[in-house]
């Protein structure tokens, strides 16, 4: 059994999705699925469920939705492990699954080993980092509710997606894919055009295939969107990728270029 939090909250079992339909159920299994394998207190519980309104008997409601949980467990699974999945303990839930069996936690290590590969292995970088953003079925938590941990855990969530797909760029044009990195960046850029770093590498891909006049048309526009948006203007490592580029600075085609905080190796006999 997977639990899927990375666009709607959803159950995965022998091949089959099973959605929820209850909202609060969606919401207790969430909060049960971002704290996987450790109990979570009635308190905290009704906290994310009910936001602080005024609820008869909190203890009772929860029980019934970990009833209904259950049931929904035991349909997608086809056995009846409902009970031993999600236990009641001392003042609150417990959802004993191994961490690796929600799929944030999968995306969280997969990102994390990409990031570390990618100024040593790339081409491993890319394949890892593919396979962490190809479990994003939308925004994180879409369907969770308001409450505060899942929101939270939502733009945690979010951030770490745009973090992968920065290395994931990256690694592209580490490994001389720029057109993969251009294809993938253009739509990055579009539905983010104040993350910078975006623009930054989306710049650099268009210089290296030959195109500096597109490279130096998108820093204006993206200075104009900063500025009308934000009233800021472009921070120091945009601005420094114009000024490489109308410099046509050799040091664009090396790999430092990508990932900042690489230093070359020195030439011989220096």
């Amino acid at each position: 059994m997977q639990i899927n939090i990375l666009g709607p909250v959803s159950i995965s079992a022998n091949g089959e999705h099973h959605t929820i339909r209850a909202n609060k159920v969606r919401a207790f299994l969430a909060l049960l699925a971002l704290e996987a394998g450790r109990a979570v207190s009635n308190e905290d519980l009704t906290d994310e469920l009910w936001s602080g309104h005024m609820v008869g008997n909190t203890r009772n409601a929860l029980q019934a939705h970990a009833t209904r949980l259950r049931k929904v467990i035991v349909g997608s699974a086809h056995q009846s492990q409902g009970a031993s999945v999600l236990r009641a303990v001392h003042n609150g839930y417990l959802l004993e699954v191994p961490p690796e069996r929600v799929d944030s936690n999968r995306f969280l290590d997969l990102a994390a080993r990409g990031a570390a590969e990618l100024s040593v292995r790339p081409e491993r970088a890319l394949e890892l980092l593919q396979q962490a953003l190809g479990l994003w079925q939308g925004p994180a938590l879409l369907d969770a509710g308001d409450g505060l941990r899942a929101r939270g855990a939502a733009a945690l969530l979010d951030e770490r997606r745009l973090t992968a797909w920065e290395n994931l760029v990256s690694a592209y044009l580490a490994v001389g894919d720029d057109a993969g990195a251009i294809a993938e960046l253009r739509q990055l850029v579009a539905r983010y055009p104040l993350r910078e770093r975006f623009c930054e590498l989306l710049m650099l891909a268009l210089y290296r295939t030959g195109r500096q006049g597109e490279a130096l048309v998108l820093f204006q526009w993206a200075r104009r969107r900063l500025d009308e948006e934000l009233g800021i203007r472009p921070g120091a490592l945009l601005q420094r990728r114009h000024t490489e580029i109308l410099a046509q600075d050799p040091s664009l085609t090396l790999p430092s270029a990508v990932m900042p905080g690489r230093r070359e190796p020195a030439a011989a006999g220096n």
